[in-house]
């Protein structure tokens, strides 16, 4: 290829719009060219870098037993309300209507369609197991897209359904895309860990994110240096204290904390650490009749440790709140506490409320908490004897560096990552809602059990430009880059030599099967030098008149500080080795 017929597009700046580094870069290196909010133009130097990432995909898809096929952008919504998500989803999922009044939607996801084909398509048991993927636009109306590609509205995704006979069936089809995904991954040549994770709004039973490991990652992912533990923070357990609760030993006061309304505030008013003090979150379940109407509300008083933070995932799992839960309203708070926010606590309360505590709050004594009256916390407080011990302990809270991993090898470490993969076992949640079953060997139907598997195609780019970059540019791995090797001809307008040189090492790396490209625009040499750093290009070669009198071209890794000096003749295989290292 040479750069004369491609489309090389840099910008000296970013637009003021590009909030991070992966934006900013893909922008200056005219990768995408923003059309409206959250929606690009993928332009030919960045859809080189999806190509190469698609390729890699679709080759270990293969290689792991699936099945390619394309499913529509635009869905009938009479599946979505199949299963109820039609309504669910929110305002994420776009709905439009067709000229006949029909409701449509615009896919962000496709477990409702591939499980349509799956119920029509696979009626018995020697059927399967079977696993269809496609790589499809997407689109979900983000109320504030921002970063790019990292979170647009429309993105590119690879996404995979498993179906198989049993739950036994179901996990050999998980444990191979997931190492199918450590196969794409370790392909794309990026630093990424494989987390435990929520299941979030698809659903199921298991799940992993793959996290590509970033500074400016999004997820905060928590993981054990000297073991193989790794978890999303949502899902990442804190550990009860391992020592019983010491016996109390203060006598409970009601202690004037005026206009101190935070445990941070209320710590450093009484000279204690933060640790000894409790903090209160009033959360609200709500019964409700068919026609939606709410019958009753339970309040809930959700207690952690000053320093700690709820993790609201958690909570939600727990089978009280399972159902969903609110904050509750300043009026149902003074309902049941006679105070407002700020004061609040499990001792004197006007009405009843449920207590959950948080392991480290049930093994506190001596401990500081509102009073429930405006100016006042208790302090001195304790379990059992000041008030009732709690009616649910459980693990609530999000964990901390240092504290001790949940596999009992070590202690916890947190690092950002950008989630990029997901891989879920879905069991019967969409088979059971839409009907999809096959006959078993006796002719009774069964449902399948599924399990589904995504990869944000378009947000690789995004998350290996935050991993990979320095203050030049851009820096791709190999594998994904836009071209492998750019060769950079000094004077090649003015010089025959240059011209020749270059023209025959291009064709002689283009034979070779090295994605190459001769950059004959006939820039300065500092000028077509920044482009191609800034493009993030893994090798660099450079001819000039000097080096060729010299016998030598000048070879530098996108890494390297400084160009080597290589004879022509072992130009070939000097790259070669470079690239297959």
């Amino acid at each position: 290829m040479k750069a004369s017929r491609f489309f090389v597009s840099t910008l000296k700046e970013a637009p003021a719009d590009a909030e991070v580094v992966s934006h900013r870069l893909m922008m200056r290196a005219g990768m995408i060219k923003r059309l409206s909010a959250g929606i690009y133009n993928y332009m030919p130097m960045g859809l080189r870098v999806i190509r190469k990432v698609e390729a890699i995909i679709r080759d270990e898809m293969a290689r792991a037993g699936a099945v390619e096929l394309l499913m529509p952008v635009v869905q009938p919504a009479e599946l979505w309300q199949e299963t109820g998500r039609f309504e669910k989803m929110g305002p994420e999922l776009l709905r439009v209507k067709d000229r006949h009044d029909r409701d449509f939607i615009i896919q962000p996801t496709s477990e409702e369609v591939v499980t349509d084909i799956a119920r029509q398509e696979l009626r018995s048991y020697k059927q399967l197991p079977k696993n269809f993927y496609h790589i499809q636009t997407k689109f979900r109306d983000e109320r504030r897209p921002r970063f790019g590609v990292m979170r647009g509205r429309e993105f590119t995704m690879k996404d995979a359904y498993s179906f198989d006979r049993d739950k036994d069936g179901a996990a050999k089809s998980y444990d191979a895309m997931f190492a199918a995904y450590q196969r794409i991954f370790d392909r794309f040549g990026l630093q990424y860990r494989a987390v435990a994770a929520d299941t979030g709004a698809i659903g199921g039973d298991l799940s992993h994110e793959f996290q590509v490991i970033a500074d400016t990652g999004e997820d905060a992912i928590v993981y054990c240096p000297t073991s193989d533990y790794a978890a999303n923070i949502e899902l990442a357990e804190a550990v009860a204290p391992a020592v019983p609760r010491a016996a109390g030993a203060a006598a409970l006061v009601k202690t004037p904390t005026p206009d101190k309304s935070t445990c941070e505030d209320v710590a450093a008013l009484l000279g204690v650490p933060l640790q000894q003090t409790v903090k209160s979150l009033v959360l609200a379940t709500d019964e409700r009749n068919e026609a939606g109407d709410i019958l009753r509300s339970t309040v809930w008083l959700l207690l952690v440790r000053g320093d700690h933070s709820l993790n609201e995932i958690k909570a939600g799992k727990l089978p009280a709140l399972k159902a969903g839960y609110r904050f509750a309203t300043v009026a149902e708070i003074e309902d049941h506490f006679g105070c407002k926010p700020g004061y609040l606590g499990p001792i004197g309360m006007l009405k009843p409320v449920q207590v959950i505590a948080d392991r480290t709050v049930a093994a506190m004594s001596d401990f500081i908490c509102g009073a429930n009256d405006a100016g006042f916390h208790y302090t001195g407080a304790n379990w059992g004897r000041d008030l009732p011990e709690p009616a649910l302990v459980a693990d609530i809270r999000n964990v901390l560096a240092g504290e001790p991993s949940p596999d009992g090898r070590g202690v916890l470490a947190i690092q950002r990552g950008i989630e990029v993969g997901h891989v879920f076992y879905l069991g019967t949640k969409y088979s059971a809602a839409m009907n999809a079953s096959y006959l078993d060997e006796n002719g009774k139907p069964q449902l399948m059990e599924m399990g589904c598997y995504g990869i944000g195609v378009t947000r690789i780019l995004g998350a290996a430009i935050e991993q990979n970059h320095d203050e030049r540019g851009i820096i791709w791995p190999a594998s994904i880059a836009p071209f492998a090797v750019v060769i950079c001809p000094i004077g090649m307008d003015r010089s025959p030599e240059v011209r020749v040189a270059a023209e025959a090492l291009h064709d002689e790396l283009d034979a070779a099967g090295i994605d190459v490209l001769l950059d004959d625009r006939g820039e300065r040499p500092g000028a077509m030098f920044a482009d191609w750093e800034l493009i993030g290009v893994p090798w660099r070669v450079v001819i000039s008149d000097r080096g060729l009198k010299a016998g030598t071209l000048e070879v530098q890794g996108r890494r390297e500080a400084a160009a080597t000096a290589v004879p022509v003749a072992e130009v070939l295989a000097r790259v070669k080795g470079h690239l297959a290292a």
